[in-house]
């Protein structure tokens, strides 16, 4: 079912073969995740950025969304979400970095309940308003320190990281499940994806491909 009004439905970029197209490119970059090109595919990136951007919504592009952030470009969520899903079922999940909403309304549409930490109140609301059309019952969002991660909910089974930390955010590694995967760009002028595993012999680290993300800052605003 899709999740846009009917009144917008097939209309131009809000179309169902617009994000089909998209996810039929994340196929030929190599995603091969059905359930995260399923979600991809179900919810609509162009309500997620401004209005004078909607027209690049569904490019593989990072688009500006104020407060000097970005949403992610499409390939690199789809890979993100792929490494740190791993074929397996999630239940619950932390996204650091809320953003616009968009990949936590992807989430969660793969994970039995996903929780969002956003630490820019304003953004945070932009967020809530972009999502709230789409009534979704398993997403709940939190103001706060996302160096912090959200003990309250934790442990997690999946944390997703949408900002880049110089180096690797301790306390969420602390608040993964046995089996939980942790996945986060780290770096300052050069970045990586790292994806961290928590095994029965501990913690297993293995460096990913090099990426361009926001900076990950400590503390509120």
């Amino acid at each position: 079912m899709s999740l846009l009004p009917a009144a917008t439905r097939g209309v131009g970029l809000t179309s169902q073969r617009t994000r089909d197209r998209m996810v039929s490119r994340l196929r030929e970059r190599g995603v091969r995740d059905e359930r995260v090109l399923a979600a991809m595919s179900e919810v609509p990136r162009h309500l997620f950025v401004d209005e004078g951007f909607a027209s690049r919504a569904y490019e593989d592009a990072a688009l500006p969304i104020g407060f000097e952030q970005t949403i992610s470009q499409p390939l690199v969520i789809a890979r993100m979400l792929e490494t740190v899903r791993a074929g397996r079922d999630l239940e619950r999940v932390l996204e650091v970095g809320t953003g616009c909403g968009y990949q936590a309304a992807v989430l969660s549409h793969i994970a039995t309940q996903v929780y969002s930490i956003e630490r820019i109140a304003a953004l945070l609301e932009i967020a809530r308003t972009n999502l709230r059309p789409l009534r979704i019952p398993n997403l709940r969002l939190a103001y706060g320190d996302g160096y912090k991660g959200l003990l309250e909910a934790a442990p997690f089974d999946a944390i997703v990281v949408a900002a880049a930390a110089p180096e690797m955010p301790v306390e969420l590694t602390r608040q993964l499940a046995p089996g939980g995967r942790l996945i986060v760009p780290v770096g300052l002028e050069e970045q990586r994806l790292i994806l961290i595993e928590r095994r029965d012999r501990g913690l297993v680290e293995t460096v990913l491909e090099p990426v361009r993300f926001v900076p990950m800052r400590i503390g509120k605003r």
